[in-house]
């Protein structure tokens, strides 16, 4: 899982204000992420596709990946950006959330 510790970007939070508007991560899951993106000092980026079926399905792999990735480079790194997955967040939370009310009944 990735490490993130602030509030969620305004453009994410415009696809679901109601939800999104007051959530802060600390953690993201691999699944929710369509991108990492590496800003390195020397202006260097590496932009790291995660949308594919075979990397979503493999998580731990590319987390044990990222992490290797983020430790190897730490002192090379400037910052990194996460793309989110905003659709499939939503489908995810809509779906809990129809099955939490279903099960309280």
């Amino acid at each position: 899982m990735a490490k993130h510790n602030k509030k969620l970007p305004q453009d994410v939070i415009d696809h679901w204000p109601e939800v999104l508007s007051d959530v802060e991560l600390s953690v993201i899951p691999i699944k929710y992420l369509n991108s990492v993106k590496v800003h390195f000092n020397d202006g260097k980026i590496w932009d790291i596709d995660l949308t594919e079926k075979d990397v979503k399905n493999n998580s731990e792999e590319v987390e044990k990946s990222l992490q290797e990735l983020f430790t190897n480079y730490e002192e090379q790194i400037e910052h990194i950006d996460f793309k989110l997955d905003t659709q499939r967040i939503k489908i995810d939370i809509t779906k809990r959330t129809a099955s939490f009310l279903k099960k309280k009944r």
